[in-house]
């Protein structure tokens, strides 16, 4: 179009990138970063500039440019129409988040690049992962959890040869385990005619919340192990205490679905992520200043 700012994005592109939902994703972040023992202060900052302004947005943007959503999606209501270009800048973020990462190391940068190809094997039409209620499920929690935790408490760590610890490896897959579920319950019916059979549409409105209970109970149980073996008692007060709007919602909106699905909607949805994703970015950010700044 005559006059058209190349330079300029289009709104359906900067839209769909959704860098706001980088913030539901970072607790990960935090959490790993809080037990790093020695942080290194100058890779921390470049690990987050990579995770959540490179590789979720363009993540984001990548499916959304494979779903063509018309319905309500995470972070947004009314979802505008991708093209072209928004599959081109995922792929530059992507390339640039791998660049970046080469900074760090080595490792770092192949696992970036790991995350990378598996996050595009999950929307990707050829092999859409997402369309498997388990295998799609399980690729969610272990690299959005284990994974990302694994290479931030690697990457931020000032001791190279310092292990990762695998219980808090774990409590952050089983963490995003007991909430990723919710996140798809108001979408059952877009995405069944889409082809993908969620594993939220496979356990029902009322098993969703059963089981995401059940994982949540389960993660608290290997944090709570985990901070009193590893003598982090005011870690697991703080943590405890910062889940108690999570659980009050939780509960609440698991009682007006039981009594009408009809609550099971992207409103209530959205309301339990923020609420999830604000106490858990608080909880986790005080457990690393605690642990860091005494």
């Amino acid at each position: 179009m005559p006059g058209t700012n190349k330079w300029v994005l289009q709104p359906s592109t900067l839209q769909l990138l959704r860098v706001h939902f980088s913030f539901f994703l970072m607790p990960v972040f935090w959490f790993a970063l809080s037990q790093v023992t020695e942080v290194n202060v100058a890779h921390a900052i470049l690990v987050f500039i990579v995770l959540h302004l490179l590789v979720y947005p363009a993540s984001n943007g990548y499916n959304s440019y494979m779903d063509k959503d018309t319905d309500s999606i995470g972070g947004i209501k009314t979802p505008l129409q991708p093209t072209k270009e928004l599959l081109h800048i995922t792929i530059a973020m992507d390339v640039a988040a791998v660049i970046l990462s080469c900074i760090i190391g080595i490792y770092f940068a192949l696992g970036i690049l790991c995350y990378i190809l598996i996050s595009k094997a999950y929307s990707y039409r050829g092999i859409r992962l997402k369309k498997y209620p388990f295998l799609g499920y399980f690729t969610v929690i272990v690299f959005q959890g284990a994974f990302i935790f694994g290479l931030v408490y690697y990457a931020c760590s000032s001791n190279a040869a310092s292990a990762v610890p695998y219980a808090p490896m774990i409590a952050a897959s089983l963490l995003i385990g007991g909430f990723y579920p919710l996140t798809q319950i108001y979408q059952h019916r877009a995405d069944f005619r889409d082809g993908v059979k969620t594993l939220s549409y496979t356990l029902g409105y009322r098993g969703t919340f059963f089981y995401c209970g059940f994982v949540y109970a389960a993660a608290f149980i290997v944090l709570t192990l985990y901070f009193f073996n590893n003598m982090q008692e005011d870690s697991f007060y703080i943590f405890s205490l910062g889940m108690l709007p999570v659980i009050i919602y939780f509960l609440a909106w698991a009682i007006k679905v039981w009594h009408n699905f009809l609550n099971a909607d992207y409103k209530h949805t959205m309301q339990m992520n923020t609420i999830a994703s604000l106490c858990t970015n608080i909880s986790f950010l005080i457990i690393f200043i605690n642990n860091h700044f005494e």
